[in-house]
């Protein structure tokens, strides 16, 4: 592998390691603790092993009881240094077998190997017969330039009864750069190593090696049906593709393809690279399947203007800007009446309240932000109507979502319903009604009023002091007359008349700029809500949203290939 690969294939481990951080950093409180605590075992496991040699090429050597994998061990490199013997199991602890002793003894102690074999002690760099890391064929130290150095590990069975020695095997499954899984003529098929290790670590056939020891317990064709076999369940397991080397430990048969294969795996100085990517890929789809299940990946559209619209719709029942938006009207009737009415009974509208003061509302000696009206606290019909007004609008945000986050959406939503129906209180009290504000035509009309009571009166006085003229015998000027009607009877007549008028005019035109206030009011009051929603359900919900498409786009780059 060129200097140039590695970097590159470095640099793109970096974004993937960084993307599964920030998927897993999202997640937080919302996947479950098992998937996040995996997705960081991997992470902190990634760290350890690129702080350590990146030189050296970790290949573990996997297998049941009696697969021979010791005995392949020996063979590969060349000794007799692994136990062997007929006793089951042989292998307690791992031992390992090290070319290139600069840089190992870190890499040694993250995974706890203690019994080590330095083959540089031995004078020999590379495996038995080629060397495994471009010494050109011989035994001598290998050339750090032109390949990389090799630790290989025999290591305890996987079906030992012995506990410590499954747990040391489920602990090197996650921590080897390359995973060599030696099987044997009758345990190729155990479900232990199929299920246990193989199906779970589908996805790191790159570093993942299987062989066939011991073909020479086999005849002539049953070597093909054991191997084509074998190949069906890889295949089952996720290995599409996997090589099955066929092997013989006791006569040799196999072995030196074997050592090839690993020297060249340790020459490209790849595998680790390779093993984290798989490790990453391995995260990725554990927090894809914790968020997912087996629905298909998140998508959310976002929320509509009409789902809005009835939220906030929703909201306002609540607070009863209903019984708001009627006061407005009523209020404005109440001073219409008062500045447009006959003069002499408007007075008499002063002993009716004013619908807005009744509400602490319309007031200009209060601090609108401070200010709380007088409206009955929300009953439960109030609160049902708020509560299903924010699920509502919560299954509409978090429609297509997987479960686990379209319940964070729902959190999100209600997270400050203890806190809204003192918000929405708030915002119809600090809503700018502009309920003091009178209208033009007020003074027009008042006006007027005044001038039919004033000829109203006069002509009443007239035609008083005629009479009283006439009582008295006394000689009186006889009235003007208009059209053949006296004036004093047309200015009282017409000023009755015309005071009833402007009255009903006026009633006319309270009621009209009432329903335009009501209106105005209304729009108003609606947008203060709709303040109030997006601070405590819309921009938490939309912020939730976000985090979800952070989310998968994060999870997409840690998983892309």
């Amino acid at each position: 592998m060129s200097r140039h690969r590695r970097k590159q294939a470095g640099s793109d481990l970096n974004q993937r390691l960084s993307a599964l951080n920030e998927a897993r950093e999202l997640a937080e409180g919302r996947l479950p603790d098992t998937a996040l605590t995996e997705v960081y075992d991997v992470l902190d496991r990634a760290t350890s092993r690129r702080s350590l040699s990146a030189n050296h090429t970790v290949v573990g050597f996997f297998g049941a009881t009696g697969s021979g994998k010791s005995s392949l061990f020996n063979a590969i490199t060349g000794t007799d240094i692994a136990t062997v013997a007929a006793r089951r199991p042989t292998t307690a602890e791992p031992l390992a077998a090290v070319w290139g002793s600069e840089g190992s003894d870190p890499l040694l102690d993250w995974l706890e190997v203690s019994n080590r074999h330095r083959m540089d002690d031995d004078g020999g760099g590379g495996l038995a017969g080629p060397a495994p890391a471009g010494s050109g064929g011989g035994r001598g130290r290998p050339d750090a330039d032109s390949g990389g150095h090799l630790i290989l590990l025999d290591l305890p069975d996987f079906d030992s009864t012995a506990v410590e020695h499954r747990e040391i095997v489920e602990k090197m499954a996650g921590q080897v750069d390359v995973l060599v899984w030696v099987m044997d003529p009758q345990k190729y098929a155990d479900a232990a190593v199929h299920y246990g290790f193989l199906r779970p670590l589908a996805a790191h056939g790159a570093v993942t090696l299987v062989v066939l020891n011991q073909i020479d317990r086999l005849h002539g064709h049953e070597v093909d049906q054991v191997v084509e076999s074998l190949r069906g369940l890889l295949v089952q397991d996720g290995l599409t593709g996997a090589e099955v080397h066929q092997v013989s430990a006791t006569t040799g048969t196999g072995v030196d393809g074997l050592r090839e294969k690993i020297r060249k795996v340790a020459e490209r100085r790849e595998a680790a690279a390779q093993r984290l990517t798989a490790d990453v890929a391995r995260a990725a789809h554990t927090l894809e399947q914790a968020s997912n299940g087996d629905a298909p990946p998140s998508s959310t559209a976002g929320v509509a203007k009409r789902e809005r619209q009835q939220l906030v719709s929703g909201l306002a029942q609540a607070a009863r800007v209903e019984a708001v938006v009627d006061a407005v009207a009523g209020s404005y009737r109440r001073r219409a009446r008062a500045r447009t009415g006959w003069p002499v009974t408007r007075w008499l509208g002063r002993f009716r309240p004013d619908p807005l003061r009744r509400l602490n509302l319309g007031r200009d000696d209060v601090n609108p932000e401070l200010n709380r009206t007088s409206l009955p606290e929300p009953g439960a019909a109030q609160r049902a109507q708020a509560d299903s007004a924010v699920r509502a609008y919560a299954d509409v945000a978090s429609s297509g979502a997987a479960e686990p986050w379209r319940a964070s959406i729902r959190r999100a939503a209600v997270a400050s319903q203890h806190e809204l129906p003192d918000a929405l209180d708030q915002a119809v009290a600090g809503a700018d009604l502009r309920a003091t504000r009178g209208s033009w035509w007020w003074p027009l009309i008042g006006l007027l009023q005044w001038l039919a009571l004033a000829a109203a009166i006069v002509g009443a006085g007239w035609l008083g002091f005629i009479a009283v003229m006439g009582y008295l015998q006394l000689p009186v000027t006889d009235a003007p007359r208009v059209e053949g009607f006296p004036l004093p009877t047309l200015l009282l007549l017409g000023g009755i008349v015309l005071g009833i008028f402007l009255a009903i005019t006026a009633g006319l035109l309270a009621r009209i700029a009432a329903r335009r206030r009501a209106r105005n009011a209304r729009r108003r009051l609606l947008g203060a809500v709709g303040e109030k929603a997006e601070v405590h359900v819309i921009e938490p919900v939309r912020a939730e949203l976000e985090r979800l498409k952070k989310f998968d786009a994060a999870l997409a780059r840690a998983a892309s290939s």
